[in-house]
């Protein structure tokens, strides 16, 4: 990837990180331990694991994968823990501290944009925020995912799809249409079903099956 390609990513990975800490700043205790998107993770553990990801280099990550025998869930949620404060308050402000971070295992920076992009979206639906990366920032991450799987099964979601995006010029693929907003086709390939209400197209009861075996 050209360096200044990256600059680029990494600018609008820092823009993303910022706008959703701001969105978080008034947040009560039971919307901090309200249900995420993302699995079985509260609120506070997807910021707490966006604060991890953003202090975990080649080395870190690798030492910490030997660890956990390469089971990512376990990884996963070590670093989760080690990120987490003692309060929402202080897992927040742990998160602030690196949002200009960047830190981070391999060089596919446009991965590291989509680790903030989804798991904004992860926090944000549930708690019905209405901040949204701008169109541009998640075209980037659509591409991304269309191309190749890296830490979600993307491509695969995307397999036998023409993905065809409503308000950008995102499209990839080729079989059945999906259609919708490119924020939608992005975390729908992330793996996130309830996206798929989005979607319009013969495509999407495919897509919204596959969602529902990640």
């Amino acid at each position: 990837m050209p360096d200044t390609t990256a600059r680029r990513l990494w600018t609008a990975t820092h823009a993303e990180r910022a706008a959703l800490a701001d969105d978080l700043a008034e947040l009560d205790e039971a919307q901090w331990a309200q249900p995420s998107l993302c699995g079985r993770w509260s609120i506070e553990e997807v910021v707490a694991h966006l604060a991890a990801a953003a202090s975990t280099g080649r080395a870190r990550w690798l030492v910490s994968m030997l660890g956990a025998r390469f089971d990512a869930d376990v990884h996963n949620a070590r670093r989760l823990a080690e990120h987490r404060g003692r309060t929402p308050t202080e897992t927040l402000q742990r998160f602030r501290t690196v949002v200009d971070s960047t830190t981070a295992p391999t060089g596919h920076t446009a991965a590291w944009l989509g680790e903030v992009v989804v798991h904004a979206q992860d926090i944000r639906r549930p708690l019905g925020l209405p901040g949204r990366p701008p169109v541009p920032v998640v075209t980037e991450v659509a591409r991304f995912y269309a191309a190749r799987n890296f830490a979600v099964n993307s491509r695969t979601a995307a397999k036998g799809l023409h993905l065809r995006a409503s308000d950008g010029p995102f499209a990839a693929g080729e079989g059945l249409l999906v259609t919708g907003e490119t924020l939608a086709l992005t975390m729908a390939m992330g793996g996130r079903a309830v996206y798929c209400d989005d979607l319009t197209g013969p495509g999407v009861p495919v897509l919204r099956e596959r969602c529902a075996r990640a």
